[in-house]
């Protein structure tokens, strides 16, 4: 089965979150920006991927297109696993962090997609078969900076049935807002995005654990400072990273460093299946902590994660951006219900975008 095209596919689709869109990204956030990668095979088989794209895309696109793609016209590559070191040691130059790495997971994510459906199964049953199929799911709100939206946003989620509320707030009288509104049953994360100095961070921690916050995620910049996050553990508040690493090398240094309490890779961010699957298989021979990855994406990152979460006992809970898109890139996109996602079962990453809606989209 030989490649024949490799094709980033960059597309924008608006969407709704209730907000003014301002606070997370560089400047106001109101489309999901995918970069798509479509490999097409002599077979007829056809492998989908998603590279993360937020306000990157094109950059990520151009990577893909000058620099992934070449390796792989004309190539059979039966094992995903051995494509992505060879292209790590290839473009150690360009970086094994940030855009380059977020290209090759697109790469890995489609390579592996194809390989499941050559085999006629669905991704999960291709590594070793599904635990379960369906994973629950909590709450992702955006940032709001809004105490009234806050309320009405945290309360929304909760009566839809999440169990478990994320916040992007970096300010406390919205995180005790959130707090306030979904009562004491309902659990409540909190994700500042770097947002803190250290010493505020210390400062409002105390009251954090009054707000029962099951954990603080990526409070202070940069984010691979690990010596001081296993610090602030000291304290007795849980903290959770790993969205912004990339490859498992740094999950091996967070980990050795003891900087975190939920691991939280993101596969269109760490080096795709391939690279998640180290993490997972040295999670379970050594760290044995819960995962939680980092999964606001929805396209083939999605399926993918899913999949995962289908094989993956550690896999506690799938992060469900809260938001309203104008469309889905899938005909029937399985989304939460009473906090639970069920697992697509079909070839490959479970499910196929839809072609007409990619067309739709396309920047």
């Amino acid at each position: 089965m030989k490649i024949t095209s490799v094709a980033p596919i960059v597309l924008s689709i608006p969407f709704e979150a209730g907000g003014s869109g301002e606070g997370i990204m560089p400047t106001k956030w109101e489309t999901l920006d995918f970069c798509l990668v479509r490999i097409d095979t002599d077979s007829g088989l056809t492998g989908w991927g998603e590279a993360f794209g937020y306000f990157c895309s094109r950059s990520v696109a151009a990577l893909i297109e000058r620099s992934l793609a070449p390796l792989l016209v004309g190539r059979d590559v039966p094992d995903p696993r051995k494509f992505s070191e060879e292209a790590q040691r290839k473009l150690v130059l360009q970086g094994r962090y940030g855009l380059t790495i977020f290209a090759l997971s697109g790469i890995d994510l489609a390579l592996w997609d194809l390989r499941a459906k050559a085999e006629g199964v669905a991704l999960a049953e291709l590594l070793g078969g599904r635990s379960r199929h369906s994973v629950p799911a909590y709450a992702s709100l955006v940032r709001y900076g809004d105490r009234d939206l806050v309320r009405a946003k945290s309360e929304q989620a909760a009566s839809e049935g999440y169990k478990e509320i994320k916040l992007h707030e970096i300010t406390i009288p919205e995180i005790r807002i959130c707090r306030e509104a979904i009562g004491p049953d309902t659990r409540m994360t909190v994700d500042v995005n770097c947002n803190w100095s250290l010493e505020f961070t210390r400062e409002v921690i105390p009251e954090l654990k009054d707000l029962d916050t099951r954990w603080l995620e990526e409070p202070i910049f940069p984010p691979e400072d690990f010596r001081t996050l296993a610090e602030l553990r000291k304290t007795g508040m849980a903290i959770a990273t790993g969205e912004n690493a990339c490859t498992a090398f740094q999950f091996e240094e967070m980990c050795r460093l003891g900087a975190t309490d939920f691991l939280q890779p993101s596969i269109t961010k760490v080096g795709g299946v391939s690279e998640f699957l180290k993490i997972t298989n040295r999670n379970r021979e050594e760290w044995k902590l819960p995962m939680m990855p980092h999964s606001p994406y929805f396209g083939p990152g999605y399926f993918t994660t899913l999949q995962m979460a289908a094989i993956e006992p550690s896999f506690e809970q799938f992060e469900y951006l809260y938001i309203e898109p104008e469309a889905w890139l899938y005909r029937e996109m399985p989304l939460p219900e009473n906090g639970m996602i069920s697992i697509p079962a079909g070839d490959g990453l479970g499910m196929e975008p839809d072609l007409d809606r990619i067309e739709r989209f396309a920047v």
